[in-house]
């Protein structure tokens, strides 16, 4: 539910839904703040694939105690969750670091033309 312009207040959180069940067109950026009472809550979710425990099942158990809040970010989100994505936003970012950047780039090039 929008409270004022992009400023959401927050109904539910669901992990990676499937396509055709999504409830929004919003999405977690995985940007958050938290009171020290976020770690009561992931003390009580029980790890889940890969024997992981969930921040965003810490995060929907608070839900149920506390109001929480989200804010429209307008920008690029990457992936990095995914293997691809991660070595591209890598190669992004490497080519905007001041102190790098030149020399990645140059050494990007000379790979490509190498391949």
């Amino acid at each position: 539910q929008e409270i004022e312009e992009n400023v959401f207040k927050v109904s539910e959180f669901v992990e990676k839904p499937e396509i055709n069940k999504t409830p929004s067109n919003l999405a977690i950026a995985s940007r958050y703040i938290f009171t020290p009472e976020i770690f009561q809550y992931l003390d009580k979710v029980q790890p889940g694939l890969n024997n992981e425990v969930q921040l965003t099942d810490a995060m929907q158990l608070m839900l149920q105690d506390h109001e929480m809040y989200g804010l429209r970010f307008h920008g690029k989100r990457y992936d990095i969750g995914s293997k691809i994505d991660f070595l591209k936003t890598n190669v992004i970012y490497g080519l905007k670091k001041e102190d790098l950047g030149e020399e990645f780039r140059s050494w990007l090039i000379d790979l490509v033309k190498n391949l």
